[in-house]
């Protein structure tokens, strides 16, 4: 066995779990997440690469992820606008109002809100790195996580200060029973 085949192995038998968390918390559901690490996983080790451990080919991943679901969010984008709509109203968000569930907060954002507070809060990026990543100005970012932080304040019923300023940031736990350590 090459050494490639047994990091993988690695990473799939230690880190899949985690990688899938990360990839609903960008897709809103686990099957698509499956699906998206799945292609990530693929595009990393479909091409001779040399990862020093586990944890840079974690890394590695993680960055397919992301760019495999900004591909994905651009192809339907396109698709929606070309198709008409088949049911009136068939984008009902989930009433979520009464629930202080992260996950399901985030999932009633418009993806771009979700994919820039995802990236800043979980990958603790930059509004900057981005930016870059999502081919958008620095200013269109910071106003979706603005925008993005106040929806989910009024949804979990908290007062986290919307400034998005490149400092860094501790994001808490919060579970149905209420904010957790």
């Amino acid at each position: 066995m090459t050494a490639w085949q047994s990091l993988l192995e690695e990473l799939v038998r230690e880190r899949r779990p985690m990688l899938i968390g990360y990839a609903a918390l960008l897709t809103g559901s686990r099957d698509e997440a499956e699906d998206l690490v799945h292609d990530a996983i693929v595009r990393t080790f479909g091409r001779p690469r040399a990862f020093p451990n586990v944890n840079a080919a974690d890394a590695y991943v993680r960055r397919a992820i992301a760019s495999t679901f900004i591909d994905r969010v651009r192809s339907n984008r396109r698709w929606r606008v070309a198709m008409p709509r088949l049911v009136a109203g068939a984008a009902v968000p989930e009433d979520v109002a009464a629930r202080l569930d992260v996950r399901a907060a985030l999932l009633t954002l418009p993806r771009r809100e979700r994919t820039c507070v995802v990236m800043r809060f979980y990958d603790d990026l930059t509004v900057a790195d981005i930016a870059a990543g999502l081919g958008l100005s620095d200013g269109a970012v910071k106003r979706y996580l603005s925008d993005g932080i106040h929806h989910l304040n009024a949804v979990l019923g908290t007062a986290t200060d919307p400034d998005v300023e490149d400092t860094p940031v501790a994001v808490m736990h919060v579970t149905r029973e209420g904010p957790g350590r």
